[in-house]
């Protein structure tokens, strides 16, 4: 409850943005989506498009390689957050020394000690986040690699002894939601950067909280990739 009393309401208001641009940033990515393509809705039509060919086609080598290395990014993030969170649990039996070193920057704004390691525990916050999607996007991807693997043979498709278009929808649907998982944890790192910036100010947070969102929304919506995946 001290730290209650210890926060300024500036640092409060910088705290309250951060997280209502997040939370709303992600409810406007995925309703937005849905009207105005977006990186994530285009690529699931190609996800779509990838296993009504994969249906067809006898080995799925190819595919099951696909999936292994799709599976790979997510790995890799959910690793470095483990190793974020452990350097940031080291970070708060050395507060003392961090604590100075910010102060030493001209612009940074000095705080008490326990506000300090409020802070990192923040940042500890967004990378469990980030695990956790991260870590259920791999999941997901395992999930359709079952999916990919049972697929019957194309001579049974052909015979009409299963539905092409339900297998293609699912394996397809799955691999969407692990793509939309891993989608959330990264985006949870670039939020991290954001976070950064309230050990200078609540000025330089909220500052770098809506640099963020405008970046992200640059990425998603009006990219160069997208641009040249719709056409």
């Amino acid at each position: 409850m001290k730290i209650i009393s210890l926060l300024p309401w500036a640092d409060w208001l910088a705290l309250g943005w951060f997280i209502g641009s997040w939370v709303g940033y992600a409810w406007f990515a995925t309703t937005w989506g849905m009207r105005r393509p977006s990186i994530l809705a285009t690529t699931n039509r190609y996800r779509r498009y990838w296993m009504l060919q994969t249906i067809e086609r006898d080995p799925r080598m190819l595919d099951g390689i696909i999936t292994q290395s799709l599976s790979e990014s997510p790995a890799f993030f959910a690793s470095t957050a483990i190793l974020v969170i452990g350097g940031l649990f080291a970070l708060l039996g050395t507060t003392d020394k961090a604590a100075e070193l910010v102060r030493e920057i001209p612009f940074a704004q000095p705080t008490p000690m326990l506000v300090f390691e409020a802070k990192i525990l923040v940042l500890v916050g967004i990378f469990v986040y980030a695990f956790f999607r991260c870590t259920w996007s791999m999941r997901q991807y395992t999930f359709a690699s079952i999916v990919i693997g049972s697929l019957p043979s194309p001579k049974a498709f052909e015979q009409g002894l299963f539905d092409r278009r339900i297998f293609a929808e699912r394996a397809a649907a799955l691999l969407g939601l692990a793509a939309e998982s891993f989608n959330d944890g990264l985006r949870a790192y670039y939020f991290s950067f954001a976070a950064l910036g309230w050990f200078f100010s609540p000025l330089a947070f909220a500052l770098a909280t809506t640099l963020v969102v405008g970046i992200l929304y640059s990425r998603e919506f009006r990219s160069d990739v997208l641009h040249v995946l719709k056409d």
